[in-house]
């Protein structure tokens, strides 16, 4: 289902509604506890790297995501997503065909990460390790891509991404806030933190973290992935229907762009013939370029209504920077989790 976050989450003050499901929330954090304080019910036989979040709501973890496998496929590692497909219509484990299937069959972010390597789609997660094990992808490496919450499998490495402005609005757990369980809970099972932003709101999140996360923190910055000299003085419509539509909306402003119109909707937001009808009709009355999202792009079908909004519009692509040492220590602790596994299934057993 499309999923739209209360803006009250992350207000500067507590708000009445979020004091209002306090209550819910004791209740959702305790069977949260429970779930996620369960054994892993299986080890696979392959290192498995998972990229997760803390929060509902958008963070950058499919950047973050894309961008490990390309630096573990350059050092030659072949390398399968594992994800749950949300928004897939699959209910068993499915290889992603990037040529074939659409958002609708196995999710809009799932299409993306196929760009960059195989993705195993599964809502069980320790099926679809064990489909990727057997299918002769030959795969060394799995990136699970969300999941610190589930304990279905044992984990060699789990890295979370907290955006840098909103980190973890109201503090509250689901539905009065946005954290997805207990935050200490959620830090113990963490090795390694990326705060998507700047080097300032590392400083803020570490004093907020001291003595709770002894791990290392480091920064990550998203910018466009290709020129965008063509934003320059543009007038542009916008519309995305992601988790953080704000942190899009800036980028445009940022290179230069003036948003006469933004569209936002719920995240994963399916199209209809009368929105996109809408949005052309904008652009054509107004004289302004319509740009997106690489993840409402997919989204839209290349048919109907939604192809002649895909052929109009732009869609800015996006990838992940880091400062000084910061891509060196992710990497190292990445390259460690999996040379530890690795030496542990050479050895004999005893």
């Amino acid at each position: 289902m499309p999923y739209r976050e209360p803006s009250w989450w992350y207000a500067a003050s507590p708000s009445p509604a979020a004091r209002l499901l306090v209550p819910l929330s004791k209740v959702y954090g305790f069977f949260s506890a429970r779930r996620m304080g369960r054994a892993p019910e299986y080890v696979s036989t392959l290192p498995i790297i998972c990229i997760g979040n803390f929060t509902a709501g958008g963070t950058g973890k499919t950047p973050l995501s894309l961008w490990i496998a390309g630096h573990l496929q350059a050092r030659g590692h072949n390398t399968v997503f594992l994800t749950r497909g949300y928004g897939s219509a699959a209910r068993e484990p499915t290889r992603v065909d990037p040529q074939s299937h659409t958002a609708a069959d196995v999710g809009d972010e799932a299409l993306l990460l196929a760009r960059v390597a195989p993705v195993m789609i599964s809502p069980d997660r320790q099926a679809g390790a064990r489909a990727i094990e057997e299918n002769g992808l030959g795969a060394d490496v799995i990136l699970m891509d969300d999941g610190l919450q589930n304990p279905s499998l044992a984990k060699d490495m789990t890295i979370c991404v907290v955006d840098g402005e909103r980190q973890f609005g109201n503090g509250h757990i689901i539905p009065a806030g946005p954290l997805r369980g207990p935050l200490d809970l959620q830090l113990s099972k963490t090795d390694l933190i990326v705060v998507n932003g700047r080097s300032d709101d590392r400083e803020r999140l570490s004093a907020r973290l001291a003595g709770r996360f002894r791990g290392p923190m480091v920064v990550a910055r998203q910018e466009p992935a290709e020129g965008t000299a063509w934003l320059k003085g543009a007038r542009v419509i916008a519309f995305a229907g992601i988790g953080n539509p704000a942190r899009f909306l800036r980028l445009l402003e940022q290179h230069g762009a003036t948003v006469i119109s933004a569209h936002v909707f719920s995240d994963h937001h399916p199209y209809s013939d009368e929105e996109t009808s809408a949005l052309l009709q904008a652009a054509e009355a107004s004289g302004a370029i319509l740009v997106t999202t690489e993840k409402d792009y997919v989204r839209l079908k290349s048919t109907g209504a939604q192809g002649a909004l895909k052929a109009a519009t732009r869609q800015l692509k996006i990838v992940l920077s880091f400062a000084g040492e910061d891509e060196a220590i992710l990497m190292q602790r990445v390259y460690d989790a999996i040379n530890r596994r690795k030496t542990a299934a050479a050895q004999p057993p005893e």
